[in-house]
This record gives structure tokens, C-alpha cells and sequence, in this order.
């Protein structure tokens, strides 16, 4: 890709006080970055989290309405309150149902990749018209450590994957991330970089030799774990579609990658 080609003074190097960095660290860090960058690039009226528990709110009362109305003993004013502010929150619902959806089905997508490949070294955050003609590009690679945990996980969010995300966050933000002005609505990409052995869901969509407009400047962040040997890992970690260490994929003995 044509980020890949870059200097390494385009990176960011990120180092984080953890030994390790697992597959649920990497999932709710891409969902976080994910995230920021529908926010920041006003995109998303707030922060999915609010957005997600406002969300759950509308629905839990939805049910609750239908219940109160269901009840035989109510005044036809209390009725008629009760029947209007359920329009209402139905309404509201329908305005995030597709938004909360896309969401879901991003979230298991993810899911899917990181139990397959609990060691990914790099996941990609595009917004624009397509991948390849982006306006905004996020970046992340990943050292895993000299512990890297490959059992299955449960994705519940720790502290570290919170610290992690946080530090990730303020580190965007002071290289101007998002500080551009709206440019209007946006499709969202996301791409992680894989072994072609990797088994595929039907509606993955692979790309081969991916490339972006070379005008393109992304936000590039390379996360290394304490006490990482930088020497070792610059190279395997340079987001190349021809990674230099490719032990630990899927399929040690390719050299054939796709996102």
C-alpha cells in the first residue's frame, strides 16, 4: 500500500505499559478509533457509547410504555400522553435503528477476524467515498509482546484496553486529528490485514495489493508493548503488504496477505 512505503518518521511510536496486547485489546481499540473518527469528523451527533446507551434507554422504555398502556385502568388523558411520548420514542429509535445496526454487524465482523487471528498487526480506519479515494486515514500496527494471548476471549473491556484507547485518543488529537472543517457525509472502511488462508464469512470483502491515493497523509500509530525490542520489530511492523515476520499468522509459510 502506498502508506506502507513511507518513512519510518511517519509513525507514531506509542509505547504502553503492558507486557502484551491481546485480541480483545485490539478489538475495542480499532471499535474506539472507529469511533472518534465518525465523531470528530462529524459524522455521528456524539460519542458511540452515548449514543449506544441512549440507544438501549429508548428501547427499554418503548417496552415499558407497552406495558403501561396495555393496563385496562387509565384515564383516556393519561392514555393519550402515554400513546404520544410512545410515537415519540419509537421515532427516536428508527433514527438510530440503521446507525446502531451497522454498528452490531461491525462489532461481530471484528469479532470474527480477531478469534480467527489473535495476532493482527494492523488494522486501517478509512473515511471517504470508497478505500482506495479516502479523505481521512487511520493507521494502526501492532507489537505484540513476548506474551501475546491467543486462547479465545470474552471481549469484555478491561482498564488496560480503556488506558490504552485513552492514550491512543490524546495522542490522534495532538497531531490534529479531526481538527478539519465538515465536509459533509462520509462512507466508513474498515480494513484489517490478514493471511489469504484466512477463513472468510460471505460477506467479507478482500482486497489484494490494497492501495490509497499517494496525496493521502495518514494518522499512523505504532503501539509497542514494554520492554518490546524496536529493532526487532520496526520492519514487521511497517504495515507493508509483505510483512517481514510473518510468524505469528495464520499460515507462517505465506507470504500472501490481504485486508
Amino acid at each position: 500500500m502506498e502508506g506502507g512505503g513511507r518513512s519510518e518518521m511517519e509513525f507514531t511510536d506509542l509505547d504502553i505499559a503492558a507486557d502484551s496486547i491481546d485480541a480483545s485489546v485490539m478489538f475495542h481499540l480499532a471499535m474506539d478509533i472507529l469511533g472518534f473518527g465518525l465523531f470528530m469528523h462529524q459524522q455521528i451527533p456524539s460519542i458511540l457509547q452515548d449514543l449506544s446507551t441512549e440507544f438501549d434507554a429508548l428501547n427499554t422504555e418503548y417496552k415499558d410504555l407497552e406495558v403501561v398502556i396495555a393496563q385496562n385502568e387509565m384515564k383516556a388523558s393519561q392514555r393519550r400522553l402515554q400513546l404520544g411520548r410512545k410515537r415519540e420514542v419509537k421515532h427516536n429509535i428508527r433514527k438510530l435503528d440503521k446507525l446502531m445496526k451497522s454498528i452490531a454487524s461491525t462489532q461481530n465482523a471484528l469479532q470474527l477476524v480477531f478469534r480467527e487471528i489473535p495476532h493482527v498487526e494492523a488494522v486501517i480506519v478509512v473515511l471517504g467515498a470508497s478505500p482506495v479515494r479516502p479523505r481521512h486515514v487511520y493507521e494502526l500496527c501492532f507489537s505484540h509482546g513476548k506474551d501475546a494471548i491467543s486462547d479465545a476471549c470474552d471481549f469484555t473491556k478491561t482498564r488496560v484496553a480503556e488506558g490504552i484507547s485513552r492514550k491512543v485518543i490524546r495522542t490522534l488529537v495532538s497531531k490534529g486529528a479531526g481538527s478539519e472543517s465538515y465536509e459533509g457525509p462520509s462512507k466508513l472502511f474498515l480494513l484489517v490485514r490478514a493471511p489469504s488462508s484466512f477463513n472468510m464469512p460471505l460477506h467479507f470483502l478482500p482486497k489484494r495489493d490494497f492501495r490509497y491515493n499517494k496525496k493521502i497523509v495518514p494518522m499512523r500509530l505504532r503501539i509497542n508493548c514494554r520492554n518490546q525490542d524496536r529493532a526487532i520489530h520496526k520492519h514487521s511492523l511497517n504495515c507493508d503488504t509483505q510483512p517481514a515476520n510473518p510468524s505469528n499468522m495464520l499460515d507462517p509459510t505465506s507470504n500472501d496477505y490481504i485486508w
